[in-house]
């Protein structure tokens, strides 16, 4: 009896599982024959959206994100150590060149300069004394030289006194290079306190710059290249954007860029590319583009997050179609055109241009002209009839409502 039961309920479950299989395969079957008609076989119409081709100008941009950095940034140190003993600027001061910022407690270098200066005195002493010597010897041996000439002294006499000349030559001369030794010395004690006094230096004197950092306070012991602050030329700023390798070969030196910021959303500053990476990264395969923009309002700051749209190339009178018309069949990009008499599609690859937003430009063929499908060609092949919905008809404006109540697919009751 049991066995019986497991049996019939075997057999119920292999039947309802056949059953299932057996729906499945025909409404694929039915699936695959309604299929066929649609994609331009002997079946019904397809119904389609129609756009019309057209001339327009169509432009190349690319559009970028990036940052803002001033035209020219330095960091003002000192060239020795000491304490700070007077900052005259802080963040936001407006400065110009030759303008002293700081001051460092110069007392130790200012005796150094003295301690020069004393040696070099020294040195000029010990130069006016071998001069004298020097006199005086030459006097000895210009004395002793007629005496010999006469035949009174003798010739062991005349070299003593000719030796005693020579080394008081010598002497003379190095008390000079001592004289020049210490001069340097003395030009470096003051070269070395000057130091002390820490002042700007550009290029155009007339420009006027701005403190943007503050690094230290008054009273703080420095080394050498420790930071004070530092100093922006924010008179035009640059915009820093990457690129990738698509788009590196199409930037060149003087294009125009335009320039936006979250800071002044219903702006746009005008820039131009003033600098381009001669090389990719390796980790991004991206370069730096520079782009100055002027800043003469000063509103711009460095730091601001920017936008950067770049026209690389524009095409006047150019034929267009709408970007969701594009299909693809056998390998080959192209539309459908529509034949409005025959109510058929007709396949025609093109070569395509510049895409911008939703059209595209044709290249080829140029003289492509008629109404492109833009809905529902991706059930259409080349040749296959279409319908166009009631509202696009030219008639449709025209017929009268029928008197029954039976309407036609797409008709308003």
């Amino acid at each position: 009896m049991r066995n019986a039961i497991i049996a019939v309920v075997v057999s119920c479950l292999a039947g309802l599982l056949g059953w299932q299989i057996y729906v499945k395969v025909k409404a694929a079957r039915t699936e695959g024959k309604g299929g066929r008609r649609g994609r331009g076989g002997s079946g019904a119409a397809v119904a389609v959206e129609l756009s019309p081709v057209r001339k327009a100008t169509v432009r190349d941009i690319a559009r970028f994100t990036g940052t803002l950095l001033p035209r020219s940034r330095f960091i003002v140190a000192p060239k020795v150590a000491g304490r700070l003993e007077r900052l005259n600027v802080d963040v936001g001061s407006i400065v110009g060149h030759d303008q002293v910022i700081a001051r460092l407690d110069d007392d130790e270098y200012a005796q150094q300069e003295e301690q020069a200066r004393a040696e070099l005195a020294v040195a000029k002493a010990t130069v006016a004394e071998c001069t004298s010597a020097l006199e005086v010897a030459a006097n000895e041996l210009k004395r002793v030289k007629t005496l010999r000439e006469k035949k009174v002294a003798s010739e062991s006499e005349f070299e003593e006194v000719e030796a005693r000349h020579t080394a008081c030559d010598a002497k003379r001369t190095v008390a000079l290079a001592e004289v020049a030794r210490r001069e340097a010395a003395l030009k470096t004690a003051k070269v070395r306190r000057s130091y002390t006094v820490i002042k700007t230096s550009w290029r155009n004197p007339k420009e006027k710059r701005v403190v943007g950092e503050r690094f230290v306070d008054e009273g703080t012991m420095l080394n050498a290249n420790t930071p004070i602050v530092s100093i922006l030329d924010n008179s035009a700023m640059i915009a820093v954007i990457d690129v990738i390798e698509r788009d590196y070969t199409k930037v060149r030196v003087g294009q125009a860029a335009t320039i936006s910021t979250d800071a002044f959303p219903n702006d746009e500053f005008p820039g131009r590319i003033i600098r381009i990476a001669p090389l990719l990264s390796a980790t991004s395969r991206q370069a730096r583009i520079e782009m100055e923009l002027p800043n003469d309002k000063g509103r711009l700051r460095p730091g601001m997050f920017v936008r950067a749209r770049i026209e690389f190339s524009r095409s006047e009178n150019a034929t267009v179609v709408p970007v969701a018309a594009l299909a693809r069949r056998e390998g080959q990009v192209g539309v459908f055109l529509a034949d409005t008499k025959e109510m058929k599609a007709r396949f025609v690859p093109l070569e395509l241009g510049i895409t911008e937003g939703e059209k595209v430009q044709v290249s080829k063929p140029s003289s492509l002209t008629g109404q492109v499908v833009t809905m529902g060609h991706h059930l259409l092949e080349d040749g296959a009839p279409i319908r166009l919905p009631v509202a696009e008809k030219p008639e449709a404006k025209d017929r009268k409502p029928a008197d029954s109540g039976d309407r036609g697919p797409g008709e308003r009751k």
